[in-house]
C-alpha cells in the first residue's frame, strides 16, 4: 500500500505545473486553478481566459470599483436625450500590438464582428452590444452608435471584455483570436503551452499611462491542484494564486503569505433545460429547488464562506430580492416529492448533472447528487474537461448544468443576459413573454425607482418559475507573497495590475 501511495504521489507531482526557476526581471507569476479555453474576447468566457484577455485587450470604456463609467479607448462621449444615440470620441494614440494605429474603422469592425450571427459572440445580446442598429464613423476618431431601443445601461454594457476592440488584420489572417493577439492592451500575448502556461509581455507603446504595464511580463501557470498552488507560493516560485475557502485553513501562521479577498457579484446555480423533459415542467424545477439544502451545499463547497443567494445577489444592493423569503429556498423533501408525483414522476427519474471548470462547481454537483437521491432522482455527475464543458454550455446541451455566473454591474445583465428569450447566456432555454417585456422596459428607464420595480418584477417571475436553482454568492480569495503590493481586486475588476509591484 505504501508503494502504491508513493507511486500516486509521484504521478501527481509529475502532472503539476510549477515554475522550475525563480523569475528573472520584473515578473509576476500567477497560479491559476484552471486552464484558459482560448483568448478570443468575443467568444471566450472562462475565468482563466478572462484573466489573460484582460491584459491583452481594451474596451471603449471601463468601470471603476464604484461602477462609475471611466474612459478607456473612448476619452469622451455624448448620449442623446432619447437614449438612442451614443457618440464616442476616441484617443488618437492607440495602436494594436502589430504596431498599426487604431481608428474608428476598427471600432466599427469589432462591433460588427460581435453582432455577426455566424460568430455566436457573447456580446451579441441586449446586455452588451446586441441592441446596436447602426454604426457610423464620421471621421477617424469618432464613432456614432444608434440603438434599436433606448438604453440607460449601454455605456456599462460595452465596458465588458466581450466588447473588446480587436485587430481586423489579425482576425482575417488567423481566422479567429483563440490563440492570436489582436489587442491594444498593456500586455501582448506571448508563449502559450496548453495545460501548462501562458505568458503575456509588457507592451511599451500602450496608449494610457494609467493602465501601463507594471511588470515586464505576467506568467500565468495552470495549476489545478490547490495544494500544489499553495506549496508553490510557500516555496517562492509563484507570487499570486487563486484560492478558495478550503485553502485558507491550510495556511499556517508562520507562512509568508497574505490573504486578499473581496465580495463578489458572482453566483453558483443549477441551470435546468426548460425545453427538455422533464425540466420543461415547472413542477419538476420547483421540486429540485425544494430538495436542496443550500446551507449544506455552502458548508461543503465553500467551507461555510458564502451567502445563500439569488441570481441577482445581495451584493448588487437595492436591485436584489431577498430570496430567503421564498418558500422553495427552504428544504422540504415531502413538498418536493409531491410536486414530482403531480408532474408524473412519483418514483423520480434519471438525469445528468454536468460539472467542470472549478472545484466550486464540482463540489456543488456532488452534494446535489446526494440531495436529489432523497426525492428519487438518480443523477450521474459528469465532470467534463474545460473545453467540453464550454462546448456543452454554448450548445445548451444539458439536463442540469452547475454554473458560476457573474451578475454584472447592472440588473439588466443579471436578468436579460441569462433569462430573456434571446439572452446570449440563456443556456437553459427559459422563455417568458412578460420577462422579455420587462427587460426592454428596464433598459430604457432612467428613473432608478421605476427601474428597480421593473427588474424586481422580472426577478420574482424567474425565481417563482424556478428557471434555475441558485445556491450561493461567494467571496473571492487570493493568496500572495507579502512582497506583492498594491493589488486590490474588486467585483468590477480582478485583473488590473496597474501600479502593482513586488518589493525586492
Amino acid at each position: 500500500m505504501k508503494k502504491l501511495l508513493a507511486l500516486v504521489l509521484v504521478m501527481m507531482l509529475a502532472l503539476t505545473v510549477v515554475p522550475s526557476v525563480l523569475a528573472e526581471g520584473n515578473v509576476l507569476r500567477y497560479g491559476m486553478e484552471t486552464e484558459p479555453a482560448g483568448f478570443d474576447p468575443h467568444t471566450c468566457s472562462s475565468h482563466a481566459s478572462i484573466r489573460v484577455m484582460s491584459q491583452v485587450y481594451n474596451q471603449l470604456v471601463d468601470l471603476d470599483e464604484n461602477l462609475v463609467v471611466i474612459p478607456e479607448i473612448a476619452k469622451t462621449w455624448e448620449v442623446s436625450d432619447d437614449l438612442l444615440t451614443y457618440t464616442f470620441h476616441l484617443a488618437d494614440n492607440v495602436t494594436f500590438h502589430s504596431g498599426r494605429k487604431m481608428t474608428a474603422a476598427d471600432v466599427k469592425y469589432s462591433f460588427e464582428r460581435i453582432l455577426s450571427p455566424e460568430l455566436g459572440a457573447l456580446g451579441n445580446s441586449s446586455s452588451y452590444a446586441g441592441d446596436i442598429e447602426t454604426i457610423e464613423t464620421p471621421d477617424d476618431y469618432t464613432v456614432v452608435m444608434r440603438l434599436k431601443s433606448p438604453s440607460v445601461t449601454f455605456l456599462s454594457n460595452v465596458s465588458s471584455i466581450y466588447c473588446s476592440i480587436v485587430d481586423k488584420d489579425v482576425v482575417e489572417a488567423k481566422g479567429d483570436l483563440l490563440q492570436a493577439d489582436g489587442g491594444t492592451g498593456p500586455y501582448t500575448l506571448g508563449e502559450y503551452v496548453p495545460d501548462n502556461h501562458v505568458f503575456v509581455n509588457a507592451y511599451a507603446d500602450h496608449f494610457d499611462p494609467a493602465f501601463k504595464a507594471s511588470f515586464d511580463a505576467i506568467e500565468f501557470y495552470t495549476m489545478t491542484d490547490a495544494n500544489s498552488r499553495l506549496n508553490a507560493l510557500r516555496a517562492g516560485t509563484i507570487d499570486l494564486i487563486v484560492a478558495d475557502t478550503a485553502m485558507l485553513d491550510l495556511v499556517k501562521p508562520e507562512d509568508p503569505i497574505q490573504e486578499i479577498s473581496y465580495q463578489t457579484r458572482d453566483y453558483f446555480a443549477l441551470f435546468m433545460n426548460c425545453t427538455r423533459a422533464p425540466y420543461d415542467d415547472v413542477r419538476v424545477r420547483q421540486a429540485i429547488n425544494y430538495a436542496l439544502n443550500r446551507e449544506e451545499i455552502i458548508d461543503f463547497a465553500f467551507n461555510g464562506q458564502a451567502a445563500v443567494s439569488g441570481f441577482v445577489p445581495a451584493s448588487m444592493g437595492h436591485w436584489a430580492v431577498d430570496v430567503t423569503e421564498k418558500d422553495y429556498y427552504t428544504q422540504n423533501i415531502e413538498k418536493a416529492k409531491a410536486l414530482l408525483a403531480e408532474a408524473g414522476y412519483p418514483d423520480g427519474f434519471e438525469t445528468v448533472i454536468t460539472v467542470g471548470l472549478n472545484d466550486g462547481i464540482r463540489d456543488i454537483g456532488m452534494v446535489v447528487q446526494q440531495q436529489l437521491e432523497a426525492i428519487g432522482i438518480k443523477a450521474d455527475v459528469q465532470n467534463e474537461e474545460n473545453a467540453t464543458y464550454i462546448d456543452k454550455w454554448k450548445a445548451h446541451d444539458l439536463d442540469i448544468m452547475v454554473c458560476q455566473n457573474g451578475a454584472g454591474s447592472d440588473p439588466n445583465r443579471g436578468v436579460a443576459f441569462f433569462f430573456s428569450t434571446t439572452g446570449s447566456a440563456n443556456i437553459q432555454n427559459y422563455s417568458n413573454a412578460r420577462v422579455d417585456e420587462l427587460c426592454v422596459l428596464g433598459a430604457g428607464e432612467a428613473d432608478v425607482d421605476k427601474r428597480e420595480a421593473i427588474y424586481k418584477e422580472a426577478i420574482n417571475i424567474i425565481l417563482d418559475e424556478c428557471a434555475t436553482a441558485t445556491v450561493a454568492c461567494p467571496k473571492a480569495y487570493f493568496l500572495a507573497t507579502p512582497a506583492l503590493q498594491g493589488y486590490a481586486p474588486n467585483a468590477s475588476s480582478t485583473s488590473n495590475f496597474a501600479g502593482v509591484t513586488i518589493a525586492k
